[in-house]
């Protein structure tokens, strides 16, 4: 549990929530506005095209972020885990429509990779472009500028969440204040922008422009963009301080800016960079500074999100073993995912140098966000509906707005599919290939090694039978088939001809929820022949640790002498074969991702020293 439960700990975790989550929404003023006006789908800024656009801004951050996910989306919580995979773990029954859903929910997940990369290289490149405007000569170390950022983003990762955190929360609530005062400074001139708050001026906006009124609602999307990540970051702070950053920082300094850039635009419509000439031309280079840095933060929300995603995905089966290293001690959700981290930082990189400003990225920016909306919006319907006992009327009111907004943005970003927007939707079909590769690929392996496993209660009836000669201390032999011999077992009697004092059949499984009752973690049958079938669970967001369990063994009636103690894994050596199963590219692809995976006894924590591992062949 967080500890934003307590409230001396509201302020501190607030600040620290404002300086990993809200990044991504707070630096969109960079380059939202603009993008409206001056990008590849835009509209000329006449009067009534600013107070249009700007009411679309503003019913966008209320009716998406505000109603949506604040209130509504983050009360989806798994036992205080949030993002996609949690919200699909809640989804209650069986059968094909749950498996369709679970589908819906793993291409999501996906999809967000995509975004994690786009994000940094959106915003940093949008912050370091003000360089441009502070002086055109310095256009050509743009992109070096923003790779050399980058780089120390993601260097800095390994150090936690929490660090990051309480680093840049402070320089946050700073940008956060800069943004709310550039705009009062604005409004305070042209109090007339306010009146963009009546929402006629959105719907008048798009009946007069029509076909390039939609277009222009691809750039609109991109204040909300954040919104994903919000939710996908809740397990590292909490629900409370993520709501209280929202309304009393984060919401009031966007729609102050957002309102200033339009004022500005209003009486200066020649402005090409509408969030940098804000600012008085002296303030240019501290504000390309604290910009820069704001735009570091704003990497942060899709990169921890990526962390969290990556080690639910882990222990729900759908990714190989990772390397998963906690940051902090006093929270779960405090996570480093070193080879996730670097993919990122690699793809990141190349974004940038391939596109080369936040313009072009822009195009890019926004289909995969908006389509995971739309999938996070239909599995809430089913949570509502099953789990909360929403009234039916009542949901499908619910849903149906919110999927008319998700919908009319994501076919709105669809005009961007040529000049980019293919991009993230390619790298989330290809991360969900990967994940319904290892997710099938396992299966198929289980049934395989299951059909030649030899039945438990047979091999105990053998040892009855013919006692084999017994050494001392207590072997664990560790497997993924319940009711099954562990192969490793089998070979080891078979083999070494003896059978030690003590023998542990155990099983690691993991449950859809995030965390399990240490009074519920393990259960422990006794088989006879001083042999025993242990089962040992753990919730999507824990990692397994059995010697953490040792004691709890021994509690349950398993004599375990720690000093005299040996774990045994079956290694498997998977080939491709002509068996009914996947395709022989698929087949291969997961042989691939087996290899690469992170070794047994570093995943569950085991004593190196302590292991033995037995090879056993297997084809796919």
């Amino acid at each position: 549990m967080s500890s934003s439960g307590h409230p001396r700990a509201l302020l501190p975790v607030t600040l620290a929530a404002v300086g990993v989550v809200y990044g991504d929404i707070g630096t969109s003023p960079l380059y939202a506005m603009r993008e409206c006006f001056f990008g590849s789908h835009s509209v000329p800024p006449t009067h009534d095209n600013v107070l249009g656009v700007l009411s679309l801004i503003v019913y966008s951050l209320l009716l998406v972020i505000s109603v949506k996910y604040i209130v509504i989306v983050m009360r989806a919580d798994n036992q205080g885990e949030g993002g996609i995979l949690a919200l699909t773990a809640l989804i209650p029954g069986a059968g094909k429509r749950r498996g369709i859903l679970i589908l819906l929910g793993i291409f999501g997940a996906a999809l967000l990779y995509g975004d994690g990369m786009i994000t940094p290289a959106v915003t940093v490149l949008g912050a370091v472009e003000g360089l441009k405007v502070a002086s055109p000569v310095l256009d050509r170390y743009v992109v070096p500028a923003a790779v050399t950022v980058l780089v120390v983003i993601f260097a800095i990762q390994r150090h936690g969440t929490h660090r990051v955190g309480r680093l840049f929360g402070p320089i946050m609530v700073g940008w956060f204040a800069v943004l709310a005062l550039l705009g009062i400074i604005w409004i305070a001139r042209y109090p007339d922008v306010l009146t963009a708050i009546d929402p006629r001026h959105a719907v008048r906006f798009l009946i007069e422009n029509r076909g390039l009124g939609f277009a222009v609602l691809g750039a609109v999307f991109l204040v909300v963009t954040g919104g994903e990540a919000l939710y996908a970051d809740m397990g590292h702070f909490g629900a409370r301080p993520i709501r209280v950053a929202w309304f009393a920082i984060v919401l009031p300094a966007l729609l102050l800016n957002y309102f200033g850039q339009g004022a500005l635009l209003l009486h200066v419509p020649e402005t090409r960079d509408p969030f940098f000439q804000l600012a008085p031309a002296w303030t240019l280079p501290p504000l390309v500074i604290l910009a820069t840095a704001a735009a570091i933060i704003a990497s942060q929300a899709l990169i921890s999100g990526a962390f969290s995603l990556t080690r639910q995905a882990i222990q729900l089966g759908y990714a190989p073993r990772l390397t998963v290293e906690h940051t902090a001690s006093w929270q779960m959700g405090q996570i480093y995912v070193p080879q996730v981290n670097w993919v990122l930082a690699i793809g990141t990189i190349l974004i940038v140098i391939g596109f080369g400003s936040s313009g072009a990225l822009a195009a890019a920016y926004g289909i995969a966000v908006a389509l995971t909306m739309i999938i996070t919006a239909i599995l809430l319907h089913v949570i509502a509906v099953e789990r909360w006992r929403w009234p039916l009327p009542a949901a499908l009111a619910v849903t149906a707005t919110f999927l008319a907004i998700d919908v009319t943005f994501f076919s709105a970003n669809l005009l961007k599919f040529v000049q980019g927007g293919w991009l993230p939707i390619a790298i989330g079909i290809s991360l969900f290939t990967l994940m319904t590769t290892w997710k099938t690929g396992r299966r198929i392996l289980y049934e395989r090694l299951s059909a030649r496993a030899f039945p438990l209660e047979a091999f105990v009836t053998a040892v009855r039978t013919a006692p084999p000669t017994r050494v001392s201390g207590t072997a664990i032999f560790m497997t993924a088939q319940p009711t099954g011999t562990p192969a490793a077992l089998v070979h080891n009697l078979h083999y070494n001809k003896m059978l030690h004092e003590h023998v542990v059949v155990l099983t690691v499984a993991t449950v859809p929820t995030p965390h399990v009752d240490p009074d519920e973690r393990l259960t422990v049958r006794s088989m006879g022949a001083s042999i025993y079938n242990a089962r040992i669970q753990y919730g999507f967001m824990e990692d397994p640790d059995i010697p953490a369990v040792l004691g709890q063994l021994r509690d349950a009636g398993v004599p375990i002498d720690e000093d005299d103690l040996t774990f045994f894994l079956g290694r498997e050596t998977i080939v491709v074969g002509r068996r009914p199963g996947m395709a022989t590219w698929r087949e291969k692809l997961f042989v691939l991702m087996s290899r690469n995976s992170v070794r047994a006894t570093a995943f569950f924590n085991l004593p190196p020293e302590r292991v033995v591992e037995l090879g056993v062949q297997v084809e796919m």
